[in-house]
Order: C-alpha cells, then sequence, then structure tokens
C-alpha cells in the first residue's frame, strides 16, 4: 500500500525536480523555492554535500503535505537504505543496480533505475521496477519513448536530463509519465535567485496541466 500511494503521489506531482546544489542551505532554499512554484516532486541528489541530513529534513517539513521527497544519483545499496531511513520516498540512480532495486522492494519504495536500452528497460523490469528513467533524455529524445514502447506498452518512463518548459508538452505527448527537470529549473539558484527558481516552477507546472 506504501509504494502505490507513493506511486500515485509521483504521478499527480508529473514534475520530478532534480535538485544539485553545492551546499545544504542552498539545496533546501532551492526546494523550498520549488516547492512554492507548485513542483512537488523533489528528487534531491547524494551529490548535495549533507544529502542525508537534507533528506532528513525536509521529509520531516513535508511529510503532512502532498509533496514527495525523493534521494537521487544512488549508486548502491548501502547508500539506498540510508536515504530510505532518513525519509526518501522513492530512490533514483543514472543506471540499474539490482541491490538498490533489492533494498528498495524491502522497504517498498519505488525504485527508477536509468535506462537507454531495451536490454536495461527488460532488466529493470524483471527486478520488479515500476518506472524507468531514460536518461540522458537530451540524448535520447521524445521519440525515444515511443519506441520504446513498441516492444514495452506497459512500461512507465520518466524522461530525465534536458527538460524545460519549451519542451515539457513534447515529452508529455510521447508518453512520458512523469519527468525529471534540473538545471533549467534550479540554475537560478546559483546565483541566490530563488524568486526565479519559483517562477521557473511556476511555468513548468503550467506548461505541464496545459
Amino acid at each position: 500500500m506504501k509504494r502505490l500511494e507513493i506511486l500515485r503521489d509521483m504521478q499527480q506531482a508529473g514534475i520530478i525536480a532534480v535538485v544539485r546544489s553545492e551546499t545544504t542551505q542552498e539545496a533546501l532554499k532551492t526546494v523550498h523555492a520549488i516547492v512554492a512554484g507548485g513542483v512537488k516532486g523533489i528528487e534531491l541528489t547524494f551529490t548535495v554535500p549533507g544529502a542525508e541530513s537534507v533528506i532528513r529534513s525536509l521529509s520531516s517539513e513535508y511529510r503532512s503535505t502532498d509533496t514527495v521527497i525523493g534521494a537521487g544519483t544512488v549508486l548502491d545499496a548501502h547508500t539506498a537504505r540510508i536515504a530510505i531511513l532518513a525519509g526518501a520516498e522513492f530512490i533514483v540512480s543514472p543506471s540499474f543496480d539490482a541491490d538498490v532495486a533489492k533494498i528498495s522492494n524491502l522497504y517498498q519504495v519505488p525504485y527508477i533505475p536509468g535506462i537507454f536500452t531495451s536490454t536495461e528497460v527488460q532488466t529493470a523490469l524483471e527486478a520488479g521496477v515500476d518506472i524507468v528513467k531514460l536518461f540522458p533524455g537530451s540524448i535520447a529524445g521524445p521519440d525515444a519513448i515511443r519506441e520504446i514502447h513498441g516492444p514495452f506498452p506497459y512500461v512507465s518512463i520518466m524522461p530525465s536530463g534536458g527538460i524545460n518548459s519549451k519542451n515539457l508538452n513534447e515529452w508529455k505527448s510521447a508518453g512520458a509519465l512523469l519527468v525529471g527537470v534540473g538545471g533549467s529549473l534550479s540554475a537560478p539558484a546559483k546565483e541566490g535567485d530563488f524568486a526565479e527558481v519559483e517562477k521557473n516552477a511556476k511555468e513548468l507546472v503550467q506548461c505541464w496541466q496545459s
């Protein structure tokens, strides 16, 4: 039940903001701006210093809301378990890892591994994965989703990489269940312009809902 509820909340969010920051404070302020802008899915990457504490703080703050907090750039089962115990509701990796799939299944947390080929899609599905991440999306392009849905019409796909408000609907039309958006959303945070981050989030939500 827990896993199904998380998957439902992720699908309703539609947009998963990929947050990479150089400091803990920047990460927290970026997430707050993104959520204020209406994006309800957050992937806090483990490239962020003190990622575990950031996830714990965000999970506590947004627990009673419809915002979903997950962990990204998870490369091994040890990191996945740390993230899950800190409160991460889903796990994202740049590639598939069987041990991460197992630990995520154990805790009934959705695991979203990066894929680029049909072989990788099949491997992920056989391991019980609910959603695969088409990565890097900037190289694959929206047509890749249509091609994958040929032999795997039932697979749920989240493209990530190179997605912005200008091409968002193209990805959605191609069959993306949800999308991962990083630099085009949060880049202003590097200059401390969190108001612009919030503005970007509002624009993305408007595009997705249209």
